[in-house]
């Protein structure tokens, strides 16, 4: 189980324990976070469950894969460093601690 760091654009943060195999999307969704919408239900179908990804978790995260890369280009405000879809970060325990932050809206 990780702890998990949700950021709303206005700033509220939102700390939530989440279960290693889920999602960092299915996190959000569990606990209600608002600011992940989810539409595809994690099927890397859609852009709406985009975070920023706090930049000292770059390098502790799998990288994108060609599909994640292909459905930011469908992201509101993307940045090529820090963006990335929640639905395809699995949780394990080396996650604890992870800080996202949402962009001001979803598309």
């Amino acid at each position: 189980m990780a702890k998990i760091t949700y950021i709303e654009h206005n700033g509220k943060k939102h700390e939530v324990e989440v279960a290693n195999g889920l999602s960092v999307m299915e996190g959000a969704r569990d606990n209600n976070i608002p600011g992940i919408e989810a539409d595809c239900g994690g099927a890397c179908a859609c852009s709406t469950c985009h975070v920023y990804v706090d930049e000292a978790w770059l390098e502790k995260i799998p990288g994108k894969d060609a599909m994640e890369e292909d459905m930011l280009d469908f992201a509101f405000q993307p940045n090529p460093t820090t963006s990335r879809l929640t639905c395809q970060i699995k949780v394990t325990d080396a996650l604890d601690g992870l800080v996202v932050q949402m962009p001001e809206k979803q598309i």
